[in-house]
């Protein structure tokens, strides 16, 4: 692909009316996504840190720390349905965009609805806290397939710049991860969880406003689309593809997907209702000992293979066959996150109860320049970018710039008052959700180096990048499991064994999470990217449910047998599934018909 100077690059921008001032080569308006993206997911991972750790903590009245005695099952079987259904509700939120909002409304719809959850969420009472993770849920819907649309659309003519776009855009989501989990985290931990809880919905609404006043930057891009632009999508016919034929749903498939749509939702909600208030909405569908719940998601995948299999026989044999690759695919992802997100759930807990983080003397002095590093220098280098686009941007936006100095004046603030904090104490106590931020750390410290590997003669085939995310993830969990074995109540395991685990599942996911993404785009016909999406992003809720109901099993399975036999499970279970997807290179490079 032809490179285009920033000259040609930027005149060609303003052709669009998009801002064409450039920042490090790319328009200032992937750098306004890039905060906005930094912010929302500063306060779901700021929020998400603090959840199982809250509700699993013990009851103290009349403590900021009190919090509200759940077991892991049903702090579990709450967060699982959270998670699932933030996969599921962009469907019908990009749908929304698609149709009627356009993007940039859709965005801040979703954004003021998440802030509104987070708001919620700091009162620290049942009905608020399920009212603020019903917001967030709604909220996502229309907020997170939405970013990545105003981008792709920005770059729609520049396809040569969009892998570095991407991969900037990427560090943001990461850089709000990091600093979310680390603040938040600590405030919750640290003074109280209203404050950990309340830090997040903060940075939602000034993230929001940001994004808002940067409208001049952005000029029609995401604007809400036109009669004749619905009309156009609808008769596009791909003439480099004569095999891409419709294939309209029928009546039958209709009604099925309606039935298994509410047998879905019915088993992720009756799952929490009946661990955490007795109340069992499909207790009518047991059968023998077989839970009511059971049985729906199994009549649900029953009927989701069905229609599956009678659609993919209505497409021509290469479509058919690149569907069938992309179900695999999807179908080995649950392996993946079903063991990578037990750090929303079990490996909180395990921080928490089994992990030495306690600090004195050298130690506590060796973590606080370690912590300070961590913190100031990832700060001081997105405080960099901050300027740059507000030199570039003050005179179109002003208001914008002005939210995003009020952003960084306040993470700064609250970054040097915990280190200050740290740095005086004589003895401290690491945040359970410190460890957290690892996964960040890694991905912004390796994404690079395995990008040139995939880049390099050693790239390796679709399946060998699945086989090897999978395995390198078990491995963070098979060194839990040997740091963890023979431990006895009141002994604590070593942080170094929790620190390398989140090294090798964030190795793992850069093997195979972008790479997923990717052939589903390759394979699926153009028509159907987004129903092809749908599908990927219902598989990372089934394995999101899954890492929730197994994590909640933390203390049931120690209990039963050992904490070095609950890591294992997520060991063994991976690395089975990395060799079976890898032994079916020749069949899927079959299937793929080319694609690579």
């Amino acid at each position: 692909m032809n490179q285009i100077s920033d000259a040609s690059f930027s005149e060609e921008l303003e052709k669009q009316g998009i801002d064409g001032s450039l920042v490090l080569g790319h328009p200032s308006g992937l750098f306004v996504l890039f905060f906005t993206e930094m912010w929302e997911r500063f306060s779901f991972y700021g929020m998400r840190v603090l959840l199982i750790n809250f509700l699993t903590s013990a009851i103290i009245s009349g403590s900021p720390f009190s919090g509200w005695g759940w077991d892991p099952i049903q702090a579990g079987a709450l967060y699982g349905t959270y998670a699932m259904l933030l996969y599921i509700s962009p469907i019908f939120g990009g749908i929304m965009a698609d149709k009627y909002l356009g993007y940039r409304y859709a965005i801040v719809i979703g954004a003021a609805i998440m802030t509104l959850g987070h708001l919620f969420m700091a009162f620290d009472t049942p009905l608020f806290l399920y009212l603020g993770l019903g917001a967030l849920v709604l909220g996502t819907g229309f907020f997170k397939p939405n970013m990545t649309s105003i981008l792709s659309e920005m770059y729609k003519k520049f396809p040569q710049k969009k892998d570095a776009a991407y991969t900037i855009f990427y560090m943001g989501v990461n850089s709000g991860a990091f600093f979310g989990m680390m603040l938040c985290g600590y405030l919750g931990e640290k003074v109280g969880w209203h404050w950990g809880f309340g830090l997040a919905g903060i940075f939602m609404f000034l993230g929001t406003l940001q994004f808002w006043y940067a409208k001049p930057i952005f000029g029609t891009v995401g604007d809400p689309p036109s009669k004749t632009n619905l009309e156009q999508k609808a008769t596009v016919v791909n003439i480099d593809n004569p095999d891409d034929k419709p294939n309209p749903f029928t009546k039958l498939d209709s009604i099925l997907i309606g039935i298994m749509t509410i047998l879905g939702l019915g088993f992720a909600f009756n799952d929490p209702l009946s661990k955490i208030a007795g109340i069992d909405i499909l207790s009518s569908l047991q059968i023998g000992t077989l839970a009511g719940q059971n049985v729906a998601i199994i009549i649900a995948l029953i009927l989701f293979l069905f229609v599956v299999i009678s659609r993919l026989s209505r497409y021509t044999k290469v479509v058919r066959d690149r569907l069938i690759a992309v179900i695999i695919f999807a179908f080995f992802v649950i392996f993946f996150w079903m063991s990578f997100e037990q750090g929303a759930s079990s490996l909180v807990i395990f921080a928490r109860d089994s992990v030495d983080r306690s600090l004195s003397g050298n130690s506590l002095t060796i973590f606080n320049v370690i912590n300070t590093l961590l913190t100031v220098v990832p700060l001081l280098l997105v405080t960099y970018v901050v300027i740059m686009l507000t030199k570039k941007t003050f005179g179109k936006a002003p208001l914008s710039n002005i939210v995003q100095f009020i952003c960084f004046a306040g993470v700064w603030g609250v970054a040097i008052w915990m280190l200050y904090r740290e740095f005086t104490a004589e003895s401290s106590e690491i945040a359970v959700s410190w460890f957290s931020i690892m996964n960040s750390f890694f991905i912004i410290t390796f994404a690079n180096f395995v990008s040139k590997i995939w880049d390099s003669k050693f790239n390796p085939p679709a399946t060998v990048k699945y086989g090897m995310g999978l395995i390198i993830m078990a491995i963070g969990f098979g060194l839990l499991a040997f740091g963890a074995h023979g431990i006895q109540d009141g002994i604590k395991v070593s942080m170094i064994w929790l620190i390398l685990a989140y090294m090798f599942h964030t190795l793992g996911e850069l093997c195979l999470s972008p790479v997923g993404l990717s052939y589903v785009s390759k394979l699926a016909p153009a028509r159907m990217i987004g129903f092809m999406f749908g599908m990927w992003y219902l598989a990372l809720a089934i394995g999101n449910k899954l890492a929730a109901i197994l994590g909640g099993q933390i203390e049931v399975i120690t209990n039963q047998y050992s904490l070095s036999t609950f890591f294992l499970i997520f060991t063994i279970v991976p690395i089975v599934a990395g060799v079976i997807v890898m032994s079916l290179q020749p069949i899927l490079k079959k299937l793929m018909h080319g694609v690579k």
